[in-house]
C-alpha cells in the first residue's frame, strides 16, 4: 500500500509540474465572443454570449438565446460561470476544457433555470475555435456553436 501511495504522489506531482507549463487559452482580461445551435424539445434554438476572463482557469458571462418553436418564440437570458482545467490536465492552449454552472430566466413555460454545464473547444487559429457543449450552460440540452477571442 505505501509503494502504491507513492506512486500516485509522483504521479500527481508529475502532473502538477507538466501542468504548471501549460497556458490558459483565455488569459485574465482576454474576452470572447460565442454563437452558435443548441439542441432542445421544443423547436430550433439560436444562441450568443461573451465570456470574461476573470482569472487565468475562470470565465463569467452572460448568455442570450433565442427559440423558435412550435407556433412560439422564446427567449432567454443566463448568467455563466466556468472553470477551464487546460492547465491543470496540462492540455495546449488551442483546445480548452470547461465546466460550470448557470443561472437564468426563460420566458413562457420555462421561467426560473439552474443548469450546468461541460464542454471544449478547438481554437483552429489565434482568434477563432469550434466549440461544442453538454449540459445546460446555454439554456439547453447542448449546443455546438464557434467562439472568437477579441
Amino acid at each position: 500500500m505505501k509503494k502504491f501511495s507513492l506512486l500516485i504522489s509522483m504521479l500527481l506531482l508529475a502532473g502538477f509540474v507538466y501542468a504548471q507549463e501549460g497556458q490558459a487559452p483565455l488569459q485574465k482580461g482576454q474576452k470572447q465572443l460565442n454563437f452558435g445551435l443548441g439542441s432542445g424539445y421544443y423547436g430550433l434554438p439560436l444562441y450568443g454570449g461573451i465570456d470574461f476572463a476573470v482569472h487565468n482557469d475562470v470565465t463569467i458571462g452572460p448568455v442570450l438565446q433565442v427559440r423558435f418553436g412550435y407556433g412560439y418564440v422564446d427567449f432567454g437570458a443566463i448568467f455563466r460561470g466556468d472553470y477551464h482545467f487546460n492547465r491543470i490536465i496540462g492540455i495546449p492552449n488551442n483546445f480548452d476544457f470547461y465546466a460550470g454552472g448557470s443561472l437564468g430566466y426563460f420566458t413562457g413555460s420555462n421561467g426560473l433555470y439552474l443548469g450546468l454545464q461541460v464542454g471544449g473547444r478547438w481554437y483552429w487559429d489565434e482568434k477563432w475555435g469550434l466549440n461544442v457543449e453538454i449540459g445546460g450552460g446555454t439554456g439547453y440540452n447542448g449546443a455546438i456553436g464557434v467562439s472568437m477571442k477579441f
